[in-house]
């Protein structure tokens, strides 16, 4: 059963708009928490996706972080290039600013 955060989180995520990424950290004010790693863990859980899109979200650094998939990493930045992001071959988004996605 989820808790009330992590519902929360997963609503939210649904408002991310396609071709943008938005942080941990963003998510966690949306949703009025200062937990950021229960947050992150929450992402991390979200059953629905990729139609509830946890892919969009990454790292404050710009980095792509972590995807809890079978296929890892390479599906989170295969699933952003086809929403229009592009990530480097360090992992970071490419022109992060303008792709970050502020609630």
């Amino acid at each position: 059963m989820a808790t009330d955060l992590q519902e929360q989180v997963w609503k939210i995520l649904k408002l991310i708009p396609k071709g943008k990424v938005t942080t941990y950290k963003e998510l966690s004010r949306a949703v009025g928490s200062r937990a950021i790693r229960a947050v992150a863990t929450a992402v991390g859980k979200n059953p629905y996706a990729p139609n509830v899109p946890c892919h969009r979200v990454v790292l404050s650094s710009g980095k792509i972080g972590n995807y809890t998939h079978p296929e890892g990493v390479a599906r989170k930045i295969e699933l952003l290039k086809l929403e229009g992001v592009e990530v480097d071959s360090k992992g970071n988004i490419i022109d992060f600013e303008d792709k970050l996605y502020r609630f």
